[in-house]
């Protein structure tokens, strides 16, 4: 019973400092961002992800913390293999550079790519701290039909999307997409206990769907000339971080079996 209830603690606290910190900037309750504004783009795109992104990466800091004082985790930023979760977030990053992306601040357009997709993906990365790397583990013994929807329900409530002028189906279609998209990234942080990898998908997503500083900077056939690379890509990438690590597994349970059996 003590053990639930710790669980709960957890969650909670994750929960109520996720919500709040974040939506507080998402939000722009004290008009922040006005101020912002006057400040270098490169300056403003970074401190406004960095405050948006604010409340889900330290609650998910803290109850990771808490977590691991119970038992070990698995998920870590670098995962099982540090080059090919930095080659993963390499990929859409040369990608959108190459291309370039309209701006309405002024600046070349290949500049403001670098600038808005850095932003982005320290951005997806902080949220991906609070899904993958503490939900995900929270809810590891749960059935994984159990734990996505979890993850994906309290992912939609963190945005707080029923608060807006967004319609019942807006936020029925945005629930469906956050519960989908829970089982495929947590599908990727399974295989690479990567926080990095999972965050290079989320990033995918942010540029083709929800991301503002790609709205108007990019068409849709160059959406899908990065998506098309970039998953091709990652698919082999991932295909050789599965072949490695089945090979780890193998020499695990070998390397055991060779100590219970000395004179074999």
């Amino acid at each position: 019973m003590k053990e639930k209830i710790n669980d709960f603690k957890r969650i909670f606290i994750f929960l109520i400092i996720a919500i709040s910190l974040s939506n507080i900037f998402r939000f722009d309750v004290f008009g922040i961002k006005e101020y912002l504004e006057d400040l270098p783009t490169w300056i403003y795109i970074l401190l406004t992800v960095l405050l948006e992104g604010s409340g889900v990466f330290i609650g998910a800091l803290i109850a990771i913390y808490l977590l691991r004082k119970k038992r070990k985790t698995d998920i870590s930023f670098w995962g099982t293999s540090r080059m090919k979760g930095l080659l993963m977030a390499i990929i859409p990053i040369l990608l959108l550079i190459i291309i370039g992306v309209k701006n309405d601040y002024g600046l070349n357009n290949h500049l403001y790519a670098l600038i808005a997709i850095s932003g982005s993906l320290v951005y997806c990365i902080m949220e991906e701290f609070g899904w993958r790397g503490y939900l995900q583990e929270e809810f590891k013994n749960l059935k994984p039909i159990i734990r996505y929807l979890l993850i994906g329900f309290i992912w939609y409530f963190w945005h707080l999307s029923f608060l807006t002028e967004a319609t019942l189906s807006q936020n029925l279609l945005f629930l469906g997409i956050l519960i989908i998209g829970s089982w495929g990234l947590g599908q990727v942080a399974e295989l690479t206990k990567s926080i990095l990898a999972s965050a290079s998908f989320h990033l995918i997503i942010q540029i083709m769907m929800y991301n503002s500083l790609f709205k108007n900077g990019i068409d849709g056939t160059q959406k899908i000339i990065i998506l098309g690379i970039s998953v091709t890509l990652w698919i082999i990438i991932l295909g050789k971080w599965k072949k490695e690590q089945l090979k780890k597994e193998e020499l695990i349970i070998e390397n055991e079996y060779n100590k219970q059996s000395p004179n074999r």
